[in-house]
Parts: C-alpha cells; structure tokens; sequence
C-alpha cells in the first residue's frame, strides 16, 4: 500500500512539474512572440515630435544642478565638458551605440586621452552585443573596462554576481557630473523623450566615487590582472541636499527601492513620478496606494508603447488596484519616454538610471540622485506638466471596459514579473 501511495505522489509530482513548465515555457513563447510582431510592426515608422524644455539650472547649496530632456542638449554639453578635461575622465554607460552620436563621443574621450588626460570607460557588454566589435576597440591609452555578458564565472549559484551594470555617469576633473537615463545613440539624441542632469560643485564627489568603487570592485576583469585601482583625491567636503544612492548586487545593497519607500511613506500633498518601465513588487504599489488614499495626489506617467512591448502588457496589470486607489496614470504618446524620475510635496527630487522595477530595484548596478531643493523640485514639476500636456488619461472606466483578450494576456503573463 506504501508503495502505491509512493508511486502515486512521485507521478502527480511528475506531472504538476511538466505542468508548470509547459505553462512557463508557453508564456515564454507569447512573450518573444509578442516582441517580434511589434518589432515588425515599427519598420519604417518614422518618430514624431514631443514638447522639451530647454537646459535649466537650479542652485543647491554650494553647487548647480542643471536639468536636461532632450538629448542633442545634453550630449553637446557632455563632449564641451570631454574636451575641455584637464586631468581625468570617468565615462560609464550602459548602451553605446557604434553610429554617428557613439563615434563622436568615442572621438573625444581618445582626443582626451591622447592629450594626457586619464580616462576611464565602463560599458556593459551584454547591452552592446549588437555593436560591432570594430567600435569596441580603442587606442591603448585608453583605460576600459568591458562589464561581462556573463559575470557569475564559476560561481553560477552566487545570485549577486548577475546584475548588469545599467548606470549612466560621467564626471571630468573632480568638477563636473552627469546622471539620469540617457544611453548613447543617435536615436536617443532626438527621438527618445528621457531626462539627466548636471551637477557642478561638492555634489559631484559622490558621483565620482561611484564610479571608482565600480572600476575598482571589477578592475581585475580587465586584461591585466595587476591593474591598479582607481585612487581619488577628492576634498571631504560634501552637499548634504545632494546625495548620490548606488545599488550595488555584488554587495547586496539596494538603497533606491528604500528611498522611493520612505519618500512616499512620508509625502502629503504629491507625488509625481515618471518611469520608463514599471514593473514594482506588491509592497511598493501599496505603499502609492496609500499615498493616495490619504488625500496625496499621487500621478504615474509611462510611455502610451515603450520599446518593450511585454513590459507594457505586464505593467498593465498594476492599473486596476492603482485606479481604484486614486492614483492617477497618465500615457505619454508618440515617442519613448525613458525618463527615471520623481518629486514629492515640491520639496524632494530624485533622477537616476533605476526604473521601478525588480531587475533595476534588486538586480542592477544603479545610481540616484536625491536632491531635497525646492528649486529643481519646480523645475522637475514643471516638465512633468508639460509631458502629461504630451499624454492620454487612463481613465477607470476606459480601463474596466478594455477587451477580454487584453484582460486574459495581462493575467497570462503576470507571472514574468519575477523576472523584469
């Protein structure tokens, strides 16, 4: 009778297993299937034009923080500032594209180099697979650092060793900072709608040693494993309304997702948030919908279709729960928004390169900047006014009447989210 019982368990094991994984397997199969037709479907299709503000800047303490959203302003300033380097250049991105804006920016960081000045390069090299390997070589006074496709080595099991390096900074001569969520490419230069800034002054330092404590966490993947790591000479002083939140798997610290929580936990009268991708767990949806049902006006703005399709239908399922609370979602139309940023009670900013969502929250390398100014609180407001002038309401009832097929493929592939 044991043995029946035994024979039984095992085979009901057996098939919940196969079970499981044909489900898996088939929501996989949707997943790539849906990527591909909307692939197909943007051929040829041409970008159209969005409203942008021009560069701003704002004081904060003892430094200047400017405030860019449309790319051909910001890679201009990014360059003068290459050029115009002494001392040192530290330069990390996540995508650099081989085209026309990749090359320039890859001109001037050899142009520096081939001057004297010390530069650093970071890039992540599962992001830039499809760049050519001709654009990956560099002249050897050059100091770059290639971020793995595979990055666990043996250590397969060691969860902290997968994040990809997703930050965007560079810093020249102890003076000047950028951060936010522009990748480099020709099409983020005039048709992605994404925000960064400029720090000039002490709010600098921190950036700086982000992307020391990175090179120096992973120098010995470079060629020469006796490489030296990167020593700063940067003075102690520091901003306290700027502060720079790293997120860093290989140490197993996570501080943005706790800065969005604690943020929110705390508004009283707004919350303004923009987001490429969004993609929370449970308790953060929770906690902006207790946000807004304790009377703060708490406002979402996504892209109306981001560039990954199967991140727009998963998103989707937060918006009934998000609806009913009284958060209200605005879709930003005709173009990517890829901006990552929020203000609360127009006191508090943040900009940076995490999305809200797992792989950003508790995967990735990523950097934020937390800026407590009412000045660029305003200024953030204000291009968040004038992106949701640029986006459709969602509204509860255009929501609750949507197709059935639409309600079936959200609730189909809800359980991806434990992998975006």
């Amino acid at each position: 009778m044991r043995s029946s019982r035994v024979r039984l368990t095992g085979r009901a094991v057996r098939v919940l297993r196969r079970t499981l994984l044909t489900v898996f397997g088939v929501q996989v199969a949707l997943a790539l299937t849906m990527s591909l037709v909307d692939s197909y479907r943007r051929r040829g299709k041409r970008p159209q034009p969005f409203p942008t503000t021009a560069p701003r800047t704002v004081t904060v303490g003892d430094s200047e923080v400017t405030t860019y959203t449309f790319g051909r302003d910001l890679y201009d300033d990014m360059i003068a500032a290459i050029e115009g380097a002494r001392r040192q250049v530290l330069f990390e991105t996540y995508i650099w594209k081989g085209d026309a804006t990749g090359e320039r920016f890859k001109q001037a960081l050899s142009d520096a180099s081939a001057r004297g000045v010390d530069v650093y390069v970071i890039y992540d090299g599962f992001a830039n697979l499809v760049v050519s390997p001709v654009f990956k070589h560099f002249p050897a006074s050059m100091k770059v650092l290639r971020y793995p496709v595979y990055s666990a080595g043996w250590r397969f099991f060691d969860l902290k060793r997968y994040g990809r390096d997703h930050r965007k900074i560079l810093v020249v001569d102890d003076d000047i900072g950028f951060v936010g969520g522009y990748n480099i490419g020709s099409a983020y230069e005039t048709e992605w709608r994404d925000t960064h800034v400029r720090v000039v002054g002490p709010g600098v330092h921190d950036l700086e040693r982000a992307f020391a404590d990175f090179w120096n966490l992973h120098r010995r993947r470079r060629l020469r494993h006796s490489e030296r790591p990167l020593l700063l000479e940067t003075a102690a002083t520091w901003e306290p309304r700027i502060r720079v939140h790293r997120n860093v798997p290989r140490l197993w610290l996570f501080p943005i997702r706790g800065m969005y929580l604690e943020v929110i936990a705390r508004a009283s009268t707004r919350i303004w948030i923009t987001q490429a991708y969004f993609l929370p767990d449970q308790d953060f949806v929770d906690a902006l919908k207790n946000a807004a049902r304790r009377g703060v006006d708490v406002r979402l703005l996504l892209p109306l279709k981001s560039n990954h399709i199967v991140a727009d239908w998963i998103s989707r399922g937060y918006f009934s729960q998000l609806l009913d609370a009284g958060v209200r979602v605005f879709r930003f139309r005709e173009a990517m928004v890829h901006a990552k940023t929020a203000t609360v009670d127009g006191a508090w900013s943040t900009v940076g390169t995490a999305n809200i969502d797992r792989l950003s929250l508790s995967g990735n390398y990523e950097v934020n900047l937390e800026v407590i100014d009412a000045g660029l609180a305003e200024t953030l407001e204000e291009v968040f006014a004038l992106d949701e002038s640029h986006s459709l309401e969602l509204t509860q009832g255009e929501w609750e009447a949507r197709d059935l097929h639409r309600r079936f493929t959200e609730a189909f592939l809800r359980p991806l989210r434990a992998l975006l």
